[in-house]
């Protein structure tokens, strides 16, 4: 059976990124919460059906639901390797992850976690522009746009949103972040670094 992974770390730890590379070179697959929910609904499975009642009412949607639909799609991987992003939350979905995996001859392989401080995040997210024309995005400091080239600032971007993503941030994953190291399943890696030089770090760990 193939490795599972699950990838944990705050908003803008470039987790997207480093999934996408081992997605290309390493045939992983990336299963992200939104995706899945966002997918069964539109396929209009009994689980999506459900789930859209809750995202119509802009509501969270329950743990049952998500859970039900991440078995779905991992019965439905097959024996591939993936890495899990978004998913586990919360303690309760990380307790029925493990009861869920060996249900689909899978076991966790680890849990890596992203490290960045909260002010690195901030000049991360709070410095991106995107060209609307083309969807290219920028960094104000590191990345910045060609002249001439008119930017915008995403509303989940501005400083006091990233800011407040980060504290829910830390409520919500901390309590998982002591639940996987106690389980000798945490890995950390310093993705405050050159991209490179995590992804190296990241292939090391997934090997």
């Amino acid at each position: 059976m193939g490795k599972t992974f699950v990838f944990l770390g705050p908003p803008g730890a470039g987790k997207g990124t480093q999934a996408n590379r081992l997605v290309e070179e390493k045939g992983f697959v990336q299963i992200s919460t939104g995706d899945i929910l966002r997918e069964a609904v539109k396929q209009g499975t009994e689980l999506g059906k459900e789930a859209k009642k809750y995202m119509d009412a802009g509501k969270l949607v329950p743990d049952e639901i998500i859970i039900g639909i991440m078995k779905e799609k991992l019965e439905e991987i097959g024996d591939r390797d993936i890495i899990l992003d978004g998913f586990p939350r919360t303690i309760p979905q990380a307790e029925a992850l493990e009861k869920m995996l060996p249900q689909t001859g899978r076991q966790l392989d680890g849990v890596v976690l992203f490290n960045v401080p909260d002010e690195e995040v901030v000049s991360r997210l709070s410095g991106r522009r995107v060209d609307p024309e083309t969807g290219k995005v920028y960094h104000l400091t590191h990345n910045p746009p060609p002249e001439g080239v008119e930017v915008v600032q995403r509303e989940d971007d501005r400083e006091e949103v990233v800011k407040n993503r980060l504290k829910v941030y830390h409520s919500q994953t901390a309590p998982l972040i002591d639940y996987y190291r106690n389980k000798g399943k945490l890995v950390v890696i310093d993705a405050s670094t050159n991209p490179e030089d995590v992804y190296t770090h990241l292939l090391s760990v997934v090997k």
